[in-house]
């Protein structure tokens, strides 16, 4: 197992590596002037040149990434042109907030789509599967964006059940800052109201960033669920009289979650990556709006350190997935 661990780890280095030099290489062809966007619209050539020279974009873009590689070893994420704050700080306020959003909406997937894809196995091609069944495809056909705003219209403008947008309310006091989610924070502070608050501005873009993830859990594990339900081992507990609840959750889920958990840690990486329009619907202020206003902005530090956070994510979700299966599949872990 820690050969396996350590395997992974220097193979996501490399990879990393290789991610960076794509993105600054791409970022820094990209049309647009940075230096004359930092300096704004009635700066003059000469200003713009100091600019220029002060952020060292007059040099060649390999000893540029050197440069960016060498401070990146020390800490340094560069100086967002945009905030002009440095970006780690930039990160350190906006990762947390999508990382609430994503886990939330994960767990929202989860927690539904692995019942209803047993459920839709149990009943094959009755009236309830046929429910689940559209269920998913509308999952898969929605975009996220339409169905954010159908939300907020309903139940938010309507209905006045949840909160339009944003984290919290302007009159509720942010939590003291120790993992930057406002829940988790809440909680560890005692502070039950501005949790329950933070929670219920989470609900309404968590629901729109869930339901492709619910989608694919659902058809995932409904197929492995009809497969496995007809295994030899299903039948003879069947005949034995085990009861079909047992037989369902305990003997075919176990073997089925299996393919489940590779899709749940595939969609976790894609929704950290994929909140931008979700983020911009409800106005939560999380690393994907923050990315998008750097392109616009040609901002190239927080582009790549942004690329490089969410693909560092997405590859320790997939180490932690590959874990479970060691840890859940005998035949898998026998052969590390």
């Amino acid at each position: 197992m820690g050969q396996l661990i350590l395997r992974r780890l220097v193979f996501m280095v490399f990879m990393l590596i290789g991610l960076m030099a794509i993105v600054f290489a791409i970022s820094n062809i990209a049309p647009g002037d940075p230096a004359r966007l930092a300096a704004g619209p009635d700066a003059t050539n000469e200003m713009v040149e100091q600019i220029r020279v002060e952020r060292g974009l007059d040099k060649p873009l390999v000893s540029r990434f050197v440069v960016y590689l060498t401070n990146l070893a020390t800490g340094d994420f560069g100086t967002s042109l945009h905030t002009k704050r440095a970006v780690f700080d930039d990160l350190a306020r906006y990762f947390p907030a999508t990382l609430e959003l994503v886990v939330l909406s994960i767990s929202f997937a989860v927690l539904l789509g692995v019942p209803l894809g047993m459920l839709g196995a149990v009943f094959q091609n009755k009236v309830p599967d046929q429910t689940i069944r559209f269920i998913a495809v509308s999952g898969v056909a929605l975009p996220m964006f339409w169905l954010g705003l159908m939300l907020q219209w309903y139940l938010s403008l309507e209905w006045d059940l949840f909160p339009l947008g944003g984290r919290l309310g302007i009159m509720t006091p942010r939590p003291e800052n120790i993992t930057g989610m406002y829940t988790v924070d809440a909680l560890i502070q005692g502070d039950f109201r501005a949790f329950r608050e933070a929670f219920w501005h989470l609900v309404l873009p968590s629901l729109a960033l869930s339901l492709p993830a619910l989608a694919s859990i659902i058809r995932v594990n409904r197929a492995e669920m009809l497969e496995t339900l007809n295994k030899d081992y299903i039948l003879n507990a069947q005949a034995q009289g085990i009861g079909p609840f047992r037989v369902v959750s305990a003997y075919a889920l176990k073997n089925a979650i299996l393919p489940t958990l590779a899709i749940i840690g595939l969609r976790f990486g894609w929704m950290l990556g994929g909140t931008v329009l979700v983020e911009s619907v409800f106005d939560f202020p999380g690393v994907g709006l923050y990315a998008t206003k750097a392109a616009v902005n040609s901002d190239f530090d927080p582009i790549v350190a942004v690329t490089l956070v969410l693909g560092a994510s997405f590859m320790l979700v997939n180490l932690i997935i590959d874990l479970a299966y060691a840890l859940l599949d005998p035949r898998v872990r026998s052969q590390i």
